[in-house]
């Protein structure tokens, strides 16, 4: 496992590596979990080479949000991507990033507002920013995430395709607690009453998904159910029902359809989501 530290030495990096090999890339914002290892995982069993990026990138975080207080822990982050074939970790600073002047940003318009973008103004514009500069560095030909960040990988997939970049995104599956809560670098920040009362999003997923079993179609009892049970626990950011493709909202339930949530647990939010037309 080789530490790459810079743009430039990443770029020699890449540069010499086998045009024969398949390239696959986990980005991360480091403080790894096993949500993060089973995207490497993935790398590992479909990509001959695999390069995780570990950056905290400030410009997806808003004036009010946990930048500063944001889990970090390289040395153990590495101790964990030691145990999988990592053949790279790249580490660059926010200095090589964002330079002084820097002025480029890269927006995608309509799903970048809505759900998350609505009250984290800003955010994806700052995800579809560094992802676009890490892609150009590491060249990947699979980007590997997590669906529980589903608009975010919808976001990313609109604009590797607007944009007409090679590199193409596997979303894979949520990877979850024992008792149902999705894996997240920031349930570190929750006190075991916290993390009690955080399964209330897991949970209310599991109620919806019982009452589309049980016949209910209508999108807007079934948010009501999510809601009311969440709002039990925590403070509810949203709930939605929206069609998978272009997360749009829907009025009645159909094959393509997914609850997407976030809710507060106090002051940490948490998001969640699960298809129900499957």
């Amino acid at each position: 496992m080789q530490l790459v530290h810079t743009i430039a030495e990443m770029r020699v990096v890449r540069r010499e590596l086998p045009t024969d090999k398949s390239i696959g890339f986990v980005p991360t914002m480091g403080y790894l979990h096993e949500g993060h290892l089973s995207l490497v995982k993935a790398s590992n069993d479909n990509c001959d080479i695999t390069i995780v990026s570990i950056y905290v990138n400030p410009s997806q975080f808003g004036p009010n949000e946990d930048l500063s207080s944001y889990p970090r822990d390289l040395e153990r982050d590495l101790h964990l991507l030691s145990q999988y074939r990592v053949d790279y970790v790249f580490f660059p600073t926010n200095e090589q990033i964002y330079p002084p002047n820097y002025k480029t940003w890269v927006e995608v318009e309509g799903l970048s507002g809505i759900l998350c973008g609505a009250s984290r103004p800003g955010h994806f514009r700052g995800v579809a920013t560094i992802v676009l500069k890490l892609v150009n560095i590491v060249k990947p030909d699979h980007i590997f995430m997590g669906s529980k960040d589903f608009q975010q990988v919808k976001v990313l997939q609109t604009m590797l395709r607007d944009l007409n970049l090679e590199s193409r995104i596997v979303a894979c599956p949520i990877v979850r607690e024992a008792d149902g809560l999705a894996m997240s670098s920031r349930n570190s920040y929750l006190d075991p009453a916290q993390r009690q009362r955080a399964l209330c999003l897991s949970q209310a997923i599991k109620l919806v998904q019982q009452a589309t079993a049980s016949g209910e179609r209508d999108a807007t009892k079934l948010q009501q159910i999510a809601e009311e049970h969440c709002s039990q626990y925590g403070q509810v950011d949203y709930i939605q029902i929206v069609d998978s493709e272009n997360l749009q909202p829907l009025k009645q339930v159909d094959s393509s359809s997914r609850i997407i949530m976030a809710v507060f647990i106090d002051r940490v939010r948490l998001i969640d989501n699960a298809a129900l037309g499957e």
